[in-house]
């Protein structure tokens, strides 16, 4: 089992034929993910990677029955993909761009509001369960299926927490970035809920960040759960102070109120095992009994 999306995951590409896409959605291909169609607006009626490319999403999923999106597009332009997402009722989009304005990710979480789409992103590696499916640019090569979830804010720790489960001896049931912009999607509570539920999932490593709250309001729906899997976190920035120029964007919103400090013992009072530093994750793995 998976969480998300797995091999039976029917997959599009939005803005499939642009350069980055086409070299992504090969290596998505090649990892055996089922992506079965691209869309690009203007180009409907062509092939691309061997793929049928249409010109909306809602037609290329009434077409090919797709039910999740891979979102390659311009920054200016995910607000109306994730539109069309939702409004062609896709169960999951996945956004790698960056630089999404903030009022564009406001209107998009309204829009979701009403919508049966849920959004990982923007500004994000995506997700990926490994063996079965590839929804985002992630180094396929480094990844095992087994017993971990793995779910982050941070991309290279991201990384870095998939060589820390191998080290342990362990592989990860699904990995997902959750993106590091101050508006995103799915948020720690979310991938939570889903690995408590996932039974191939049996320990879960969680890596936060200074800005926002996310941190604690992931500790505090863990605090609540009545059957807990074990987690062990790691929060990035804990020599970094507080700078205008040089910080995360969530803590400049929170202008540095919040510690990284503070977001461990958040995480620490709610029974989350804290590590100090991300070499020390798979030391706390091996301690498991799974």
């Amino acid at each position: 089992m998976s969480i998300l999306a797995g091999r039976n995951t029917k997959v599009l590409v939005q803005g499939m034929t642009g350069t980055q896409a086409s070299f992504h959605t090969k290596r998505s291909l090649d990892y055996g993910t089922d992506i079965v169609a691209g869309v690009t607006p203007g180009k409907g009626g062509t092939v691309h990677l061997g793929l049928p490319v249409f010109d909306t999403v809602k037609e290329a999923a009434a077409e090919t029955g797709a039910t999740a999106s891979l979102m390659f597009v311009p920054a200016r332009m995910v607000k109306s993909a994730v539109a069309e997402a939702a409004e062609a009722g896709l169960d999951l989009a996945v956004c790698i761009s960056d630089n999404v304005p903030v009022r564009d990710m406001l209107e998009v979480r309204n829009i979701l509001k009403n919508s049966r789409t849920r959004l990982i992103g923007p500004n994000t590696p995506g997700l990926i369960t490994p063996g079965e499916a590839r929804l985002g640019i992630f180094p396929e090569n480094i990844h095992t299926p087994g017993q971990i979830g793995i779910v982050s804010r941070s991309s290279t720790l991201t990384y870095e927490a998939v060589l820390e489960t191998r080290r342990a001896g362990f592989g990860q049931s699904t990995v997902v970035g959750l993106g590091d912009d101050t508006v995103i999607g799915m948020n720690f509570v979310d991938v939570l809920r889903e690995f408590m539920a996932d039974e191939a999932t049996k320990a879960i490593v969680m890596i936060g960040q200074l800005g926002g709250t996310f941190e604690e309001l992931g500790a505090d729906w863990y605090r609540s759960c009545a059957v807990k899997k074990p987690i062990t976190g790691f929060v990035a920035g804990n020599s970094q102070a507080f700078s205008a120029t040089v910080g995360y964007a969530g803590d400049i919103i929170t202008r540095g109120k919040i510690t990284a400090e503070d977001k461990k013992k958040a995480l620490a009072d709610a029974g989350i095992t804290v590590v100090e530093q991300i070499s020390d994750v798979h030391g706390e793995l091996q301690k498991l009994r799974l």
